[in-house]
């Protein structure tokens, strides 16, 4: 599951946690991005001695034996820059979750000032579609606000998409968060972490700061593209 940061994607990661057929794995790549970028993110020392730093060895230990039928891997397509490896793709079904980009502005900033494209995502989610395009694949895109609006319709669409059967259980899961969180789970999870299952369907778009809404424009075009192809 390919998302930029502030989407849905760890309720999603707990969605497929609540399956007893399922493994989840969170981003694993985050330490491999700090060390090769030396990034200041919230709880960055911590995130580099929690996890592996070297993109290969991280590639081949997320890619080793599971002890379920399947896995459920949350990714940040902001971490997959230059030197992060991209061939286990074709070996993975790869799903693509967008969201509005004044959403997700408006989010992040609350958690980390001042971001710019580069930090949220967008381009590099659009660069891994055209990748899997490559590599022969048909990937499939869904929109959070689409979830949020409807969660058993479009968790029942997705399902049917990657040839996963449907289980109920995905609409609801214990608070309180999973064991496969990432250890940065406590700055960036609170919200998730208080729900036992999809949040209602969101307001309007939030109105910007002119610097916010620049971003947010530099960003639209790609959710855009991919937008016209979601479920």
């Amino acid at each position: 599951m390919w998302s930029g940061p502030r989407n849905l994607s760890t309720a999603m990661m707990y969605s497929f946690g609540a399956r007893s057929d399922c493994a989840v794995l969170d981003e694993p790549f985050y330490a491999a991005y700090l060390a090769m970028t030396g990034i200041d993110h919230p709880m960055r020392d911590e995130i580099l001695g929690d996890q592996l730093n070297d993109p290969d060895a991280v590639a081949g230990q997320m890619m080793g034996q599971i002890d379920r039928p399947v896995q459920y891997q949350k990714h940040m397509t902001q971490h997959m820059i230059d030197g992060v490896p991209r061939d286990w793709m074709a070996d993975v079904t790869n799903v693509f979750l967008i969201r509005h980009p004044a959403r997700v502005v408006a989010s992040y900033a609350k958690k980390r000032e001042g971001p710019v494209l580069e930090d949220l995502g967008f381009a590099q989610q659009a660069e891994l579609f055209d990748h899997a395009i490559a590599l022969g694949q048909t990937p499939v895109v869904i929109d959070s606000a689409d979830i949020r609006r409807n969660p058993e319709q479009m968790m029942r669409a997705l399902c049917s998409a990657i040839d996963l059967p449907w289980d109920a259980s995905m609409l609801r899961w214990p608070a309180g968060g999973h064991t496969a969180d990432g250890i940065w789970a406590n700055h960036w999870y609170g919200a998730v972490h208080s729900s036992t299952g999809f949040a209602d369907a969101e307001p309007d778009l939030p109105l910007l700061e002119p610097e916010y809404a620049e971003v947010a424009s530099q960003a639209q075009p790609f959710y855009d593209r991919l937008a016209t192809l979601k479920l």
